[in-house]
């Protein structure tokens, strides 16, 4: 006799749920396992164990530029993108906006659209309007597709949001531009730095609009990109890899805890 159906079901779901974690992030971890290897190529068994790959990543000009031009990149954009997403998840929860599901079905566009067509797409139209590929077009694509997850990230922040606190501050006399700053903006901060941290952790880590869209500065996944030319790079280029991973990896992590915090806070009551 086989055991009752929900639990059967709930123990196929665990058993898919592991082996589909496993597929997904065990190659994924090869990345550090190699970045200490004591050789360049990558099978087992592995020749020994080292720190030369990563001091060797340390110790490269190019990463170092690549890097700032990342950061230079990955700021500006989700500070904009944050910003734009704000003021859109706002109208979306505070208004009755008509057609307010199909608005949100359009800000999607972006996510559905392939990188290749869209990088393609704006290629050619910076070309057509004269305007020279740098790090600017590059933070004009990261915009395009990191403002999406912002506004989901703050919508389901705003959903759950207590509009009574706002009713009580007009009903005390103040301007919805000052109901905004000292309580909407305050009280969903763990949402909107949610947000900022997701928005930095895609532009950083984005290569294929910044493949098309760069000019004689790269960022840093093209400078790794180029790397992979030379298999002697391979190593070091594993190192970046792991180091790269391991902070997306953390700001992700926070970035979920945050959002979730603000949302455990914003369904409490209030006394």
């Amino acid at each position: 006799m086989s055991g009752p159906p929900g639990k059967f079901n709930i123990g196929w779901l665990r058993g898919y749920t592991v082996v589909y974690l496993i597929f997904i992030y065990l190659p994924i971890l090869l990345l550090p396992i190699f970045s200490f290897n004591d050789g360049i190529y990558v099978a087992f068994p592995m020749s020994g164990f080292t720190f030369q790959w990563w001091a060797e990543m340390v110790s490269q000009p190019g990463m170092h530029k690549a890097l700032w031009n990342s950061i230079a990149v990955a700021v500006p954009v989700s500070l904009i993108s944050t910003i734009l997403g704000m003021m859109g998840a706002k109208a979306l929860t505070s208004y009755p906006l008509y057609g307010a599901r199909a608005l949100t079905g359009m800000f999607t566009l972006p996510l559905v659209t392939p990188f290749l067509i869209l990088g393609i797409a704006l290629l050619i139209t910076f070309k057509n309007y004269g305007i020279n590929l740098s790090l600017f077009t590059v933070g004009v694509g990261h915009v395009l597709i990191c403002v999406p997850f912002s506004l989901f990230v703050l919508l389901s922040r705003l959903e759950s949001f207590d509009r009574s606190l706002e009713e009580a501050a007009l009903d005390l006399g103040e301007t919805p531009w000052i109901v905004f700053w000292r309580v909407t903006f305050p009280i969903n901060m763990p949402g909107i730095v949610a947000s900022l941290l997701l928005t930095f952790t895609i532009s950083f880590d984005e290569f294929l609009l910044a493949f098309f869209l760069t000019g004689d500065a790269s960022t840093l996944p093209i400078f790794i990109w180029s790397q992979l030319r030379f298999p002697v790079k391979l190593p070091s280029v594993l190192a970046l890899g792991s180091a790269i991973l391991v902070v997306t990896v953390f700001i992700v992590v926070v970035a979920e805890l945050l959002r979730r915090k603000g949302s455990t806070r914003s369904t409490g009551k209030v006394i």
